[in-house]
């Protein structure tokens, strides 16, 4: 069972501000859960969240030839 965070602890995670995670719950760009008047994130959609936005690193071929302009 994943833990709920708040937008505050899910904000300190990300390294952002609350106001930016408003406004991912907002966009619909996070999946978030209402307990009473209360907004909870699994933890797995921060998970989620963070994968998606994951740049696979490229690697590159140190060769000695110039490159053609």
């Amino acid at each position: 069972m994943d833990r709920l965070l708040t937008v505050e602890q899910v904000a300190e995670r990300l390294n952002v501000g609350p106001r930016f995670v408003r406004r991912l719950i907002h966009e619909r760009r996070i999946d978030v859960r209402h307990v009473g008047r209360f907004v909870r994130i699994r933890e797995s959609a921060v998970e989620a969240f963070i994968e998606a936005g994951a740049v696979p690193a490229v690697i590159r071929s140190r060769s000695r030839r110039p490159r053609a302009a």
